[in-house]
């Protein structure tokens, strides 16, 4: 499909100046919560980006009235007549998601039932659902599960529990809070996740009435109201997005000031970006980084759940770590098959190898499994342009990276997968310098926050 293809002139170092809005990991999560309102919620500083544009569809479908507000960026959502869908409605809007399992807390609360599609998403790993379901099943949800998807009911309503998870997942974190708001009684969560979107959801059902305290230990304890209001917010700004911008500046010797972005939710981030060579300078408004001259320092990098080294940061770092001198070591503790994308950069020029092993100073649930979780990456390499097909949506951005740092012309092939978590993508690379065209004759479709 030459609709959903982008030809990459690379050598040129992008710079210049980017907006960035809110976190993608929190706002279609917080349009969610706001089904659990007995009144209109207002969420500002909504990016324009296609998970938006799912959830809305499917608050629609339920009765939801979604509209945009006075504000750029301003959704205003009224659930005050939820109702049942359609669904084959439901699987039209949701196939490319795994968002709408995160609609049944709500919609049991506010129903009494939901449904729930077979879910999408990157394939970057396991990300059971299955656990969801127990979840709410702890809950008092019944669960059936059929083959359009799975159906669940709550009889009566859903009572406070205690719940440990295996790992800090952020999505299984998400669901707890979202069922357990409006719960009969005191819920309490162990091992939860704590990064910085979920406190901003925390900090969303606070202002809808909600009781939720977060311990020093992992630890969440929720006690259940009867009731929830509307809420105003202005969603926090992604700093996954802010850390893609950094290592594009790094890995093609640019400078980009990244408007927007704060500090405090970036600092693992910062230092791991400063210790291999990078530059940057905050200021009230957002942070300028670049690549001061010089070699880039080869380091040993381990992902972890907050406030480690994000998983979503790896990716677009790896291409950074293609151009510094000496062995990088990378070890991928969150998903175990995040470094499948490295394969289309060593075709390129770069020298990584794999190993199954956990090459880091903390063994991981990976470690005794044949999952390729860490790698060696030797460099500086020099990169050629080549053919690329976007395996997911933060590779799909690193796929962007090596193409623009590379000599040569790219075709990158799958961009369309981007606008998930990226706003306007392509606007932003033109106005850094990047040279993009579309193959001739072709479109590339755009998510538009339109009433």
């Amino acid at each position: 499909m030459t609709d959903d293809v982008l030809l990459v002139h690379g050598g040129n170092p992008l710079e210049g100046e980017i907006q960035i809005r809110g976190a993608k990991n929190l706002v279609p999560k917080a349009m969610v919560a706001a089904l659990l309102g007995q009144g209109p919620s207002r969420l500002r500083n909504v990016p324009d980006i296609r998970d938006v544009k799912v959830v809305r569809g499917l608050l629609q479908l339920h009765g939801v009235t979604v509209r945009t507000g006075d504000e750029d960026g301003e959704l205003i959502l009224d659930p005050s007549h939820v109702e049942s869908a359609n669904v084959a409605d439901i699987d039209a809007h949701a196939g490319s998601s795994r968002i709408p399992i995160l609609f049944c807390g709500p919609l049991l609360h506010r129903l009494g039932h939901a449904f729930i599609p077979g879910l999408g998403g990157c394939d970057i790993g396991g990300r059971p659902v299955d656990f969801h379901f127990e979840v709410l099943r702890q809950f008092g949800a019944t669960i059936e599960k059929h083959p359009q998807g799975t159906y669940l009911v709550a009889a009566q309503r859903l009572r406070g529990t205690k719940i440990e998870l295996p790992y800090p997942s952020v999505g299984a974190t998400e669901q707890v809070l979202l069922t357990a708001v409006l719960a009969e009684g005191v819920t309490e969560l162990r091992n939860a996740a704590i990064e910085p979107e979920i406190v901003d959801l925390i900090c969303v059902l606070q202002k809808m009435g909600a009781i939720i305290s977060l311990g020093t230990d992992r630890t969440i304890l929720v006690t259940g109201v009867d009731e929830l209001d509307g809420y105003t917010h202005r969603a926090l700004p992604d700093r996954l997005e802010a850390a893609s911008w950094a290592c594009a500046a790094l890995a093609t010797k640019g400078d980009i000031y990244v408007r927007g972005a704060e500090q405090i939710p970036m600092m693992t981030f910062l230092n791991t970006f400063r210790k291999v060579g990078g530059a940057y300078e905050i200021d009230d408004a957002g942070i300028r980084f670049w690549h001061p001259g010089g070699e880039l320092k080869a380091i040993a990098l381990e992902t972890d759940v907050h406030p480690g080294f994000q998983t979503d940061w790896q990716q677009p770092l790896v291409v950074a770590l293609t151009q510094a001198t000496g062995l990088s070591i990378v070890h991928e503790t969150v998903y175990e098959s995040r470094l499948g994308f490295t394969g289309a950069l060593n075709q390129m020029g770069a020298h990584i190898q794999l190993y199954s092993e956990c090459l880091g100073g903390t063994p991981c649930r990976f470690g005794a499994r044949n999952f390729k979780h860490s790698a060696v990456v030797s460099g500086p390499s020099k990169l050629m342009g080549g053919e690329l097909v976007i395996p997911d949506l933060r590779g799909g951005f690193s796929y962007l990276i090596a193409a623009l740092a590379a000599e040569g012309t790219s075709t990158v092939h799958g961009i369309d997968l981007i606008n998930r978590g990226y706003e306007n993508f392509m606007d932003k690379l033109r106005d850094l310098g990047a040279h993009i065209e579309l193959p001739s004759g072709s479109e590339v479709s755009e998510v538009l926050l339109t009433a």
